[in-house]
C-alpha cells in the first residue's frame, strides 16, 4: 500500500506543476547540446550563411547581346569580355578577398559566353581564377562549358575570362 501511495503521490505532485492542458513539449534539443534552431550571427555553432544560388540569380537577368564582325574565337570571347555586365543590374557580384568578380551570361553573334570579369580594365586578377572558373563552369552559370577559357590580359594577370556556353 505504501508503494502505491508512494507513486500517487509523486506523480500528483509532478503533475501539479504544468496545466493539464498545455500539451505544448520542450522539443528535441539536440545531442550533446547542439541548438535546434539556426542562428544568424557569424561564429555561432549553428551559424548558416545567406545561401546564394549563382545559376537561378544569373538565368533571371538577360543575356547581354552583342554583334560582331570578328570570326576568329579569341577575339570574340574578347568582345564578350569587354562586354560582359560590370554592375549588379545586368550580372551577378561575386565577392572575393580582393576584388569584387562580375559574372554575366554574353551572345555575340549567337553563341553564348559566361563571362568573369573585374569592374574595370585597370583591376587584374590571378589566372588561376579563370582556370578555376572554367573547370566549374557548370556550377557557376548551370552551362557545360563548350570550350576553353579565354582571357583579357597578360600571362599572370587578366581583367576578364570567357568560356564558350552549351545550355542544351
Amino acid at each position: 500500500m505504501k508503494k502505491i501511495l508512494l507513486s500517487t503521490i509523486t506523480v500528483l505532485a509532478l503533475a501539479a506543476c504544468e496545466d493539464p492542458y498545455n500539451r505544448q513539449g520542450v522539443g528535441f534539443t539536440g545531442i550533446d547540446g547542439e541548438p535546434r534552431t539556426l542562428s544568424d550571427v557569424p561564429g555561432a555553432v549553428a551559424f548558416l550563411p545567406r545561401a546564394t544560388n549563382v545559376p537561378a540569380e544569373l538565368a533571371v537577368l538577360p543575356p547581354i547581346r552583342v554583334t560582331s564582325g570578328e570570326t576568329d574565337p579569341q577575339k570574340v570571347a574578347r568582345v564578350a569580355i569587354d562586354n560582359g555586365g560590370r554592375s549588379d543590374t545586368n550580372s551577378v557580384v561575386l565577392t572575393g578577398l580582393s576584388t569584387n568578380m562580375f559574372l554575366s551570361t554574353v551572345s555575340v553573334n549567337g553563341t553564348l559566353y559566361g563571362v568573369l570579369r573585374t569592374e574595370n580594365n585597370s583591376t587584374r586578377v590571378d589566372n588561376q581564377i579563370g582556370a578555376a572558373f572554367g573547370q566549374n563552369a557548370e556550377q557557376f552559370t548551370g552551362c557545360l562549358a563548350a570550350g576553353d577559357v579565354f582571357r583579357k590580359g597578360s600571362s599572370q594577370r587578366s581583367s576578364g575570362f570567357a568560356v564558350p556556353l552549351n545550355c542544351s
